[in-house]
This record gives structure tokens, sequence and C-alpha cells, in this order.
């Protein structure tokens, strides 16, 4: 990273010379797994060799020191502390480990608010929770621009009592960037414990916990981390553990002191459980290590940069609509080409060397689904993409609108 008038800026030759997978097709796919870079790749490698020599518990005492300092890592990415960090093997089961903590507390009949962003996983899983527990599920309606309405969820929250609010900041089905930190704000007001799905934002966006003042917020490593598939973490805010109470604690999150007594951790360990891949998490480590060095600004501008470029392309292409909505618009790039399927596109770009990723409605409902489209083409860029790539990308696109 160099700097240019007061700006970081990225050195891309030597950030591409770090990434294997760059060399042999074009990688739009990040939003869905980004590509590591030899660092993150060597890591894990050197640490299933050491676990293959002496053995896995063995292995995991010798770098639990290091393992240790990962959660440092993160919690210097989010703006929070080592103690309000733990580690996980995705996203969803962090996000599950807060749900569940503090869901089964509420009372029958207390309401639990969602934004039309809100992922499929996460959205069965609170349709499941409210069923079972006598809760009910309302949406968070957007704004003229596609993003949450603020001022419509304050009136949600001021007119009748909410016990949870939870808010996606980058969906998995459009570039939107949701005005997370009013989210936050409003929620803070009203004394609403908040939620929020990180998983599509950490790497690509500033992710502060104490500007959103959050309860907890869940993320993976695989996305615009660059760190491995298996690996996840989740935030919870120390003075919220108390709301937030394991649901099924483990012997990491907690000791067996008496035959019908146990203590949790005093930390955020108290959200972990025992098997996690230690590879994973080391690797997870250097990535997070990486994109510090390197900037989060730095590489936030870099891809927002290469999604404005990208989306006027796709935007001037003749019989293709871009379904991006939002005042604000990230590194995730949705569109559709007329007369073709999703999942046709996505297979003939992969022909071309070109590696994107198709969401469906059944992962979507209250966006996708609400706005009539059953599916949408994802490319996602990142920061080690280039101009030239891009071109490459549009002439692709271009060729199949032409043939549909």
């Amino acid at each position: 990273m160099w700097q240019m008038d007061g700006i970081e800026v990225l050195d891309i030759e030597r950030l591409r010379a770090d990434t294997p997978g760059v060399t042999d097709h074009i990688h739009f796919n990040n939003a869905g797994a980004s590509l590591p870079s030899a660092s993150v790749l060597e890591r894990q490698i050197e640490h299933l060799r050491l676990e293959a020599r002496i053995g896995g518990y063995r292995a995991a005492r010798e770098v639990a020191a290091e393992v240790a300092s990962v959660r440092s890592a993160v919690a210097t990415l989010l703006g929070a502390s080592p103690t309000e960090i733990a580690l996980h093997q995705s996203a969803t089961d962090a996000w599950n480990m807060a749900i569940l903590a503090i869901v089964p507390s509420l009372a029958r009949g207390t309401r639990l608010v969602v934004d039309r962003a809100v992922y499929g996983s996460h959205a069965m899983a609170l349709l499941q929770l409210a069923r079972r527990f006598g809760l009910e599920v309302t949406v968070a309606e957007d704004d003229s621009l596609g993003q949450i309405d603020v001022e419509r969820l304050r009136l949600q929250l001021e007119q009748r009592p909410v016990g949870l609010v939870c808010a996606t900041h980058v969906p998995t089905s459009s570039g939107l960037v949701n005005p997370i930190e009013a989210v936050g704000s409003v929620c803070r007001q009203q004394g609403t414990p908040l939620v929020v799905d990180a998983c599509q934002s950490v790497g690509q966006c500033s992710v502060d916990v104490e500007r959103i003042h959050c309860a907890a917020l869940s993320a993976t490593g695989r996305k615009y981390l660059r760190g491995p598939r298996g690996t996840g973490f989740l935030y919870v805010r120390r003075s919220a553990f108390q709301r937030f109470v394991p649901l099924m604690p483990d012997l990491r999150a907690a000791e067996w002191t008496a035959p019908e007594g146990f203590r949790l951790h005093p930390d955020a360990l108290r959200y972990e459980t025992w098997e996690r891949s230690v590879a994973g998490d080391l690797g997870l480590g250097v990535a997070v290590r990486q994109l510090l060095a390197q900037g989060v600004m730095a590489t936030s501008a870099r891809i927002q940069l290469l999604a404005v470029i990208f989306r006027r392309g796709l935007a001037a292409i003749d019989g293709v609509d871009v379904c991006d909505r939002g005042e604000r618009l990230c590194g995730i790039c949705t569109f559709r080409v007329a007369g073709m399927s999703s999942t046709k596109v996505a297979e003939s770009l992969h022909l071309r060397g070109i590696r994107v990723s198709v969401t469906h409605a059944t992962s979507a409902q209250l966006d996708l689904g609400t706005r009539g489209l059953d599916s949408v083409v994802r490319a996602s860029v990142h920061a080690y993409n280039t101009e030239e790539e891009i071109e490459q990308v549009l002439a692709a696109v271009k060729e199949l609108a032409k043939l549909a």
C-alpha cells in the first residue's frame, strides 16, 4: 500500500501476485467465496502438517496463543474488545448462537423485527422459533430507495414493544448497503437489542460496532475477508452478556463445576463451541491481519470503484437489467439478461473462464420474491480484480445478451 495526495492506494500488482487463483480465470464470485492469499493457504497447510505429525490436541496447544491473537485481530477490525469475540465455523453458526441466546427468554407474543434483505437461513430460523415460542415476526419496510426505512422502523419500535431487531448490513441478493448505523441508533434509543448480519459486509465495508451500537454481530471468513471456508465469528457486546445467555453451552463455553452446576466463561468464549478447525482459525487470522495492514478504507474504496465501473458497463448493454437498489452500493452487482435464465448466464460465463454465482428467490423471499424476481446473476468484485477483467466480463455478457 502507498499514498497519493494523502489517500491510501493499494498495490494491485503485489496483491495479485499473492493471490494464486487469479492466474487462470476471472473471479467475480467474492460474495460466495473469495480467493485466499498464498499466505492464508500456507498457514493452514502448515498447521495441518503439524496435526498430522503430533496430533490435533497437542498441535492446538502449541498454537493457542496464535488462536487467541485471531480474536484480537477481529476485535481490532470491528472496533471491539477481544473479550467480546467468539470464533465459529460459519456466519450462520455465529448468528444462530446469538439468536438462541436471547429468543427463548422472550415472553409469548413478543415481536421480532427483520428487514427485507434478511437471508433465507435466518428467516426460516426465526419463523421456526416464532412458532415454537409463540412469538411474532414482523418486517421493517424499505424506503423508496430500497433500503431499511429508518423512520418507519422508529415508529414500529415506539408503537409496540419489540424484543429483538435482526438487520442485514449487506444482503446476499443485491449490492445494497443498509444504513446500519442509523438502524443501530434507533434501536439504542428504544432500548431494543440489535443483531447484525455482517456476513457480506465485513472486509468490503468499514464495520465499527461502537458506531452501530449493536448487541451482536456475525460474519464469515470466506467472503470479503478472504479467509478459509469453515470460519466465522460472533461479536457480543459485553453489556449484553446478561441478555444473551447461551442456550446449550458445552465444555468450551462453560466449566462443569458440580453435578448440577456449571459456570459460563467470563468472556465471549461462552459463545464458542469446542470443535472447530484450528487450521481454519489460523488462516482467518492471517487474512484479517493482511486486511488491516493493507487498509480497510483503501480496500473498500478500490472495491466500490470497480463495482461502479462494472455496474455502469452492465447498464449500457441492451437486454441487461441491473437489479441493485439502495442509496449506497457495494462490490456486489446483480443483473439479469433478457431471454436467458440466470443459471444459464452463470454457466455460460463459467465456460468462458468467468466465475459468478446465482442468487435465487428461495434465499431472499422478502427481497427478490417481493420484486417478482426468481433469481439474479450475482457478480462480486474484490480489490484484486482489475479494470481489464471488467472489460472482459462485460464483453462476455454483451455476447450472451445478443445470443439470448
